[in-house]
């Protein structure tokens, strides 16, 4: 009895498995316009209800236009720009874990302070750099 309740448990939780993850599966043309709509509404969340996004963009526009102007060359200018492109990445990052954790729970608790401090020190590491960079 005892086996047959475990293979029923263990088919239940397959069939939730492949349920959550139906879109997992899809593929082409279909997955990659999904993907690129996905992308498109978390910029337009960021920068609609994220401050510190907009921010980071500003940071990012500004070493655009500066690493074009000084400097000399493909790789010079490319070092130049990718330190600007890495904050506004660590800040999508750090924008959706704080968002996941608020989420879960608006209640102080140590693990959620933990990975909102993590990210926040993510998020200064990158701005150190463009800081080193120029």
């Amino acid at each position: 009895i005892d086996s047959s309740k475990r293979a029923e448990s263990s088919q239940q939780a397959q069939n939730k498995a492949r349920a959550r993850n139906a879109q997992k599966g899809k593929g082409g043309l279909k997955r990659v316009y999904n993907a690129s709509i996905y992308s498109r509404d978390g910029l337009c969340a960021a920068w609609r209800d994220e401050q510190g996004f907009r921010q980071v963009v500003l940071v990012c526009v500004v070493s655009l236009v500066l690493g074009l102007y000084f400097g000399e060359g493909f790789t010079q200018k490319a070092l130049l720009i990718i330190p600007g492109m890495l904050c506004v990445i660590v800040e999508l990052f750090n924008s959706a874990i704080e968002n996941a954790i608020d989420h879960t729970s608006l209640e102080p608790h140590p693990f959620a302070k933990k990975a909102k401090d993590m990210g926040s020190a993510a998020q200064l590491l990158s701005l150190v750099l463009v800081a080193i960079v120029w």
